[in-house]
């Protein structure tokens, strides 16, 4: 096994991968799991997919791949499937990144694994997932949060339909799902000896973390008198969702002096009051105490035109700094672009080099205290790590290698 620390360094995964489901296993390999990618001789084309294109290399396969070494399997041949089984005895996990039953056409099945390792923990995330009407539609990410409902199409200003900027939670929260279910998976075979199979779409993960709203609409198809609003709303039922806020007034945008946003949240009555003495105006709170939970202040149009008033009188680093002192959530605003120039990102978030992963890319938002994890090294090239693998994890010799890459398996 590579030298690697971490929690997960005892943890080996063999990766069959293509384009960004990949990011599956990114966040296990940064806590130290061994990650082994499988390649075909032409390789995973994520190299040349997405942009921007870093010094010919797809920023999108610096990120997902980082950290895992490229092995060429041509699993088309018989020697490149024995090598195959020969790595999944001694693993813990086999990924299938790509659409479902690519591996059990290739002979490489859950059942073939088991044979070769009982432990093995079997995982395959695709787009639509295994089962349904959609299993074999072929999708790119944006897809799953158009399905769930996440995405709104806009109108551009020559009568287009055109797709918004928005943040993709369905590539982002499938992998994260995948990889606490590895986990899962792991934590039983090592309990037990017996693996398991598991299986995690994208679009089911993009639908599961907008729960939230979707469910709320599902409570709202039952009588008015079994679900209803909540208190501060004289129980009248509000938009679900981010949609309940729109109107707001004690949760909301405000303009600061210097053109900046800042969100104010003082919902409870607490932070509500807490905001208005800390501003030297608690009359304001006097006149407008608002229920004690989650109140917005929904159509206090006269509140509303108050306090915007009275946050156009300093920046927005002051109304944070601001709503530290007083104990009130108050938050700046920012955008992909200045969220780099943010003290709190500068703090939690320190780049990882262009130097050693070739562009610079945020760690692991997970932080162990008390454990060394490691700093991940460079995606891999196609095919990078063929001879070492083979080397360090098989035990191969050199005329071995020889032979078998003689048979073309090697690529």
């Amino acid at each position: 096994m590579a030298d690697q620390t971490g929690p997960l360094s005892s943890v080996r995964i063999i990766e069959c991968s293509m384009l960004g489901p990949a990011a599956i296993t990114t966040h296990l390999g940064d806590m130290g799991a061994e990650i082994i990618k499988i390649e075909s001789p032409s390789g995973d084309y994520i190299r040349q997919m997405t942009w921007p294109i870093v010094e010919g290399v797809s920023l999108m396969h610096l990120h997902v791949n980082r950290g895992k070494r490229s092995l060429v399997l041509d699993l088309r041949k018989p020697e490149g499937v024995e090598t195959f089984l020969e790595l999944v005895r001694d693993a813990d996990v086999v990924i299938e990144a790509m659409r479902p039953g690519g591996l059990e056409r290739r002979g490489l099945g859950y059942d073939k694994l088991r044979e070769v390792n009982p432990r093995i923990v079997f995982a395959t995330i695709s787009g639509y997932g295994m089962t349904g009407p959609y299993a074999e539609l072929p999708s790119h990410g944006v897809a799953y949060d158009v399905w769930a409902g996440l995405v709104k199409p806009e109108i551009t200003e020559d009568g287009f339909a055109a797709i918004p900027e928005h943040p993709s939670m369905g590539i982002h929260a499938g992998p994260m799902f995948g990889a606490l279910g590895v986990l899962a998976g792991v934590i039983k075979a090592r309990e037990t000896g017996e693996g398991c199979r598991l299986e995690v779409a994208q679009s089911d993960a993009a639908a599961a973390m907008d729960w939230y709203r979707s469910e709320s609409w599902k409570a709202y198809e039952r009588p008015e008198d079994e679900v209803t609003g909540n208190a501060s709303d004289n129980y009248v039922r509000r938009a679900p969702g981010t949609a309940g806020m729109r109107d707001g007034v004690r949760y909301q945008f405000y303009e600061a002096s210097d053109g900046g946003f800042v969100l104010l949240q003082a919902s409870e009555r607490e932070f509500w009051e807490n905001f208005c003495r800390g501003i030297g105006q608690p009359e304001l709170f006097e006149a407008n105490p608002g229920a004690k939970f989650a109140d917005h202040a929904v159509g206090n149009v006269a509140l509303r035109q108050q306090l915007k008033d009275i946050f156009a009188t300093r920046t927005a680093k002051e109304w944070v700094d601001l709503g530290l002192e007083i104990n009130v959530p108050i938050i700046n605003v920012n955008t992909p672009q200045t969220l780099k120039d943010d003290p709190q990102f500068q703090d939690r978030f320190p780049w990882i080099s262009a130097e050693r992963l070739g562009a610079e890319q945020q760690p692991s938002p997970i932080k162990f205290l008390d454990i060394d994890v490691p700093v991940p090294t460079k995606a891999p090239t196609v095919g990078q790590h063929s001879d070492e693998v083979l080397r360090d994890v098989l035990g191969w010799d050199e005329d071995r290698i020889a032979a078998v890459r003689a048979t073309g398996a090697l690529g």
